[in-house]
């Protein structure tokens, strides 16, 4: 039978990669954690939209994600073993924020998010990524060594679930009022 745990994580720590233990709460694990929940928030959503474009787009991400996650558990570069974040994968995402723009009108004001499923998960995934960049700019303030491309992925991934959210909510219509 399978083991899906090893109790290793019984006194706090987890394994980081340069180091044998660090705390559960080191400030790259909590780093870390945020870009986990930024991808499983974004799996959420790529679930309850209906576009296969969009399916296939979240699930670039969160490859890309994946590579964040490993960066940033280095201590320092090492781009032979765990290459950086390309300038291009950043340019990908704005090239992305564009071509959903095109689809939306710029909001007046403030949105309010659950406009539906799909519009509601990006939702709360630009707010998971938000939380993601803030750890991560804590962890550089903190002196940490950060790759470069991190926090302009971050930034950018962002402004696209913003986007993504407001194309999910006028591609389906508000069920707002239906029952009243």
């Amino acid at each position: 039978m399978k083991k899906f745990y090893t109790s290793e994580g019984d006194d706090g720590t987890t394994g980081i990669l340069g180091h044998d233990r660090v705390s559960k709460n080191h400030p790259r694990i909590n780093a870390v954690g945020a870009v986990d929940e930024s991808s499983a928030a974004l799996g959420f959503a790529r679930a309850q939209a209906d576009d296969p474009e969009i399916h296939q787009l979240v699930k670039n991400i969160q490859e890309n994600l994946f590579q964040i996650m490993t960066l940033l558990v280095l201590e320092e570069p090492n781009p032979d073993k765990f290459p950086e974040l390309k300038k291009s994968q950043v340019e990908w995402l704005e090239q992305k924020i564009d071509r959903y723009s095109d689809l939306v009108d710029q909001p007046q004001g403030f949105i309010l998010p659950g406009e539906s499923i799909a519009s509601a998960a990006f939702g709360v995934a630009r707010t998971v990524v938000r939380r993601a960049e803030r750890l991560v700019v804590q962890l550089r303030e903190d002196g940490f060594w950060i790759s470069e491309g991190i926090l302009p992925y971050l930034n950018r991934l962002s402004s696209l679930c913003f986007v993504l959210e407001l194309s999910t909510s006028e591609h389906q219509p508000s069920q707002a009022g239906k029952n009243s």
